[in-house]
């Protein structure tokens, strides 16, 4: 039995409500029969007995049916009634030329126990409240309902349902409001017929008996009104907890809104969010003929892309609406088929704070409208959608950075449910204001329900949890086992198919948390401990030991149930030091980054140190090619984009295009195009699910004894990567054997004579790279054969060789790799 309780519905509205015909039946089932859509309400008198009240649509109008039972009230009972649309203390008047606000009106008896009455209404005249009492005339004793509050029914909106969160649409058109808010002891859902009004042009109390579910709100309403945007109020805490304040006169952004727009920009009064939902369906896309690549995780070439940066610089030379959009990213699709990466992966492109940067999310379900032309929400979801659309038909996959462990400090989830959303307990290292309570039910589900989004609406090939450490954490804090958000996303089915990629790193304090995380077999992970080893390498202070464990896949990650596949291999990101930096400063401001400045700090003309720096760059990229994993590539390090020595993620510069000309550029683009297609080629050793078995790789000092594994002076590492059956490899193309793969790497500051393994009779080894050559000559898929032994490998260097019976040359890139002068590299 529905049951009214005695709480205030109250409604704002601009609309003048004035009573029609009211009109009498007989029988109860005359009107109510003919009614579509009904309500009803079940209502108990504080006397006992019971008020049931239909309210449904008929002939364009309102009708209410009421009906009194088991009560014996006498012969005449009077119906005192009056609407309200802002306090049901005050009702409007109800005829224009009177201050008359309530009309008695007498209802019929049809037995002796049983009371009817039927009331109808314009439908331009609804959404209101209909409040009401009974009055017997022989008593003159005023009945309510058993909380003693004046019986009330909403007239022109419906009770709605549950299900599914959000704003959702019916086939009639209707639409249905789904919020969440356990706490709050009541909700408003506020329209707005302009989204830059202050207030809302209707206000509708929902009341916690008829619109509310368990922990959700609800109400639906005719799809034929005019309203915009909407929001929501939340007021007074039900368990009057100091973890929920909540304020009444707060407008909030609904969490699942799909599309959203810009509120009000000069908000004074600071109670209006930074944006509204749109009362509006998702735009319709053609995804006809759209085939995602879903390519193996192995195989994948990664680029990680700033959609605003990538073609924000006047060096563009695109149109300015294209300009830091979607659609400017695609007008620079041929940047990625020449750099040879078969996946980008997008950072955070949610709504953000903008004082703080897209790692500090306010919503979760839309691309910000700044990706969009003209700034437009349904212009940047049609766009985000044809750019998606145009790389998957180039056999480009989407993956997306996604940030679930926290929001903006402002204007996200605050003040919907704090105690439910946030981890409010927590006073230690999260600053917890914004810390989000992953591991919640309504939270985890809302990352589910967003991932699912970006799936099926937008066609999304994977992503990657930024923060990811903070998924494994409990309400209060504790490193979980389980976790049932990370278990959940593991299992879920329409994921199945994406690449779930966990990122340790915390924009909080701009560092990789440690944390054993939770894969079941699913999840890959950002290698940090990568990074960390090939950087300390290079600049002559890391163990072989760490450098073997890392080329090899990460066994001692990746081991249990995984594989190298699973581990996402980077030099840089976008926070930290970028590639050209790297090798430029080392100061002690930039002491965690691991870096070396080979010789000088910053800026330098000095050719000596300008060519060490220029090796060091290759071997970065070269060592991120030939490991066992998934390159990540970072945008700008091609072009030797510089952020001047600092390390914070505001420091990074839009992508200058016309440093690609440069010789730097032409040569960085170029080499890693040749890696990518090597890596592709040789696919085989180099993009293995498995682990490399141990009869296939030999691991060699510089005169082919073991390494010095216990020397920590020692920095000189080679490798022979082993084919299965040396020999048997045909390559159709060219009809050409491929054999084995010997790499050196020497991190010294001499050279070493390096002792070349012994070939199979009738093959020998060809150089492909040699990263202290000059340039065009330091990596080539066409070079004679080494007869020479033993091979001079210079300092700071790496080199590849590849056993082959004779020499041919490769032109799988399709890039011409022939450059006539030397040019050179200069740090600006």
């Amino acid at each position: 039995m529905l049951v009214k309780d005695s709480r205030l519905l109250f409604a704002r509205s601009r609309l003048a409500a004035q009573p029609t015909e009211q009109m009498m039946f007989t029988s109860s089932n005359s009107l109510v029969d003919q009614l579509k859509k009904v309500s009803t309400y079940l209502f108990r008198t504080e006397i006992g007995g019971h008020v049931k009240i239909s309210v449904g649509k008929i002939n364009g109008k309102y009708a209410v049916f009421i009906e009194v039972s088991s009560l014996e009230l006498g012969a005449s009972v009077m119906l005192i009634w009056g609407i309200y649309t802002s306090d049901s203390s005050c009702f409007m008047p109800l005829d224009p030329s009177s201050d008359a606000r309530t009309i008695e009106t007498p209802l019929r008896q049809n037995s002796s126990a049983t009371y009817a009455i039927e009331l109808e209404f314009e439908a331009k005249q609804t959404p209101f409240y209909l409040s009401f009492l009974l009055k017997p005339t022989s008593s003159g004793v005023e009945i309510r309902d058993h909380n003693k509050s004046n019986f009330c029914v909403p007239i022109g909106f419906y009770p709605g349902y549950p299900a599914p969160l959000g704003l959702s649409f019916s086939t009639d058109g209707s639409m249905n409001f789904a919020f969440f808010s356990r706490n709050a002891a009541g909700c408003v859902l506020c329209l707005y017929d302009d989204s830059n009004s202050g207030k809302p042009a209707l206000e509708l109390d929902l009341d916690p008996y008829v619109n509310r579910s368990g922990d959700i709100w609800h109400a639906s309403l005719e799809g034929a009104w005019t309203f915009l945007s909407y929001g929501y109020r939340c007021k007074g805490s039900a368990l009057q907890s100091d973890a929920d304040k909540f304020d009444a006169g707060l407008v909030i952004l609904d969490p699942y809104s799909k599309i959203i727009v810009n509120s009000i920009t000069d908000n004074v009064s600071g109670l209006l969010p930074k944006y509204l939902g749109r009362l509006c369906t998702e735009p319709v896309f053609d995804w006809n003929d759209d085939v995602p690549p879903n390519l193996a995780m192995e195989k994948l070439v990664v680029y990680r892309v700033n959609v605003m940066r990538f073609t924000k610089d006047n060096s563009t030379q695109i149109s300015s609406d294209a300009a830091g959009t979607f659609a400017g990213l695609i007008e620079k699709l041929s940047h990625f088929k020449n750099l040879g990466v078969n996946a980008i992966l997008l950072e955070s492109i949610f709504p953000f704070d903008e004082q703080k940067g897209p790692y500090f999310p306010c919503h979760f379900f839309s691309p910000s409208i700044i990706y969009g032309p003209s700034s437009g929400s349904v212009a940047a979801i049609s766009s985000m959608k044809e750019m998606v659309k145009k790389l998957h038909a180039n056999g480009i996959e989407v993956l997306l950075e996604v940030v679930f462990t926290h929001t903006a400090e402002a204007r996200a989830l605050q003040g919907i449910d704090d105690s439910s959303y946030y981890r409010t307990s927590i006073t230690t290292d999260l600053e917890s204001q914004n810390a989000l309570n992953c591991n919640y039910p309504i939270v985890q589900r809302m990352i589910l329900d967003s991932l699912q989004h970006w799936v099926t609406e937008f066609h999304i090939d994977g992503f990657c949890f930024i923060n990811a450490s903070s998924l494994l954490r409990s309400f209060g804090g504790e490193y979980l086992s389980r976790p049932p958000v990370v278990e959940a996303i593991a299992f879920d089915p329409l994921l199945s198919k994406t690449k779930i990629i966990a990122d340790c790193w915390d924009p909080n304090d701009l560092k990789p948390k440690e944390a054993v995380f939770p894969h079941w077999k699913k999840w890959a992970e950002m290698n940090t401990k990568f990074c960390y080893d090939i950087r300390n390498f290079l600049r002559g202070e890391g163990l072989l030991s760490d450098l073997a464990t890392r080329l090899c896949g990460s066994g001692d990650i990746f081991s249990s149930g995984r594989g190298p596949a699973f581990s996402f291999n980077f030099i840089t990101r976008n926070f930290g030091l970028p590639l050209v930096d790297l090798v430029s400063f080392s100061g002690d401001e930039v002491a965690s980054e691991l870096s070396w400045n080979c010789g000088e700090e910053g800026p330098t003309n000095k050719t000596t140190i300008l060519e060490r720096r220029l090796k060091q760059i290759r071997n970065y990229l070269f060592i991120l090619f030939v490991s066992l994993g998934v390159p990540v590539l970072n945008m700008g390090d091609e072009c030797g984009q510089s952020s001047g020595g600092s390390t914070s993620y505001g420091s990074q510069k839009p992508f200058d295009w016309d440093a690609l000309s440069t010789g730097f550029g032409i040569q960085t683009t170029q080499f890693i195009s040749f890696l990518s297609s090597l890596k592709t080629r040789r696919g085989d050793l180099l993009q293995k699910r498995d682990f490399l078995k141990e009869e296939n790789i030999d691991w060699h000092g510089s005169d082919q004894t073991p390494p010095r594994w216990e020397d920590p002076s020692c920095k000189f590492l080679a490798m022979t990567l082993k084919v299965d059956q040396p020999g048997s490899r045909l390559i159709s193309e060219s009809s050409h054997v491929e054999g084995d793969i010997f790499i050196a790497f020497n991190a010294a500051g001499h050279s070493e004579s390096v002792t070349l393994p012994e070939v199979p009779e009738g093959m020998a080894w060809h150089r492909l790279v040699d990263t202290a050559l000059p340039f065009p000559g330091f990596f080539s898929n066409d070079s004679e054969p080494i007869i020479l032994q033993p091979y001079e490998m210079k300092s700071h260097s790496c080199i590849l060789l590849e056993a082959n019976v004779h020499d041919v040359s490769f032109s799988s890139t399709g890039i011409h790799l022939q450059i006539q002068k030397q040019n050179s590299f200069v740090v600006d």
